[in-house]
């Protein structure tokens, strides 16, 4: 394994652990969520960019494009998260109560 994938891969591992065991802010679970979907991103890259074809090089754009929706996503729920609860505490959010 190259140094370079090897810094990719441990990145992604670093933000699933951090996704796993800290859960205790929603942003925090956001932050992780984004450095993942960002490692990937350039994992995909440099995945196209090795096997130097036109036709791969259109899916890390697309992932780039999903990444940026989940993260509005995600925003917007923190933003309404924080003005019902009045905290981004995930131990405070309950899904089985309206």
């Amino acid at each position: 394994m190259t140094p370079v994938h090897f810094s990719f891969n441990s990145t992604f591992i670093l933000g699933l652990m951090g996704l796993a065991f800290h859960r205790t802010h929603l942003l925090s679970a956001l932050l992780c969520l984004e450095g993942m979907m960002l490692s990937l991103f350039i994992a995909l890259t440099l995945w196209a960019l090795q096997f130097e074809s036109t036709a791969f090089l259109t899916s890390p754009l697309l992932l780039l494009a999903f990444s940026a929706c989940e993260a509005s996503a995600g925003l917007a729920l923190l933003v309404a998260t924080a003005r019902t609860h009045g905290t981004d505490l995930l131990q405070n959010l309950n899904l089985l109560q309206c």
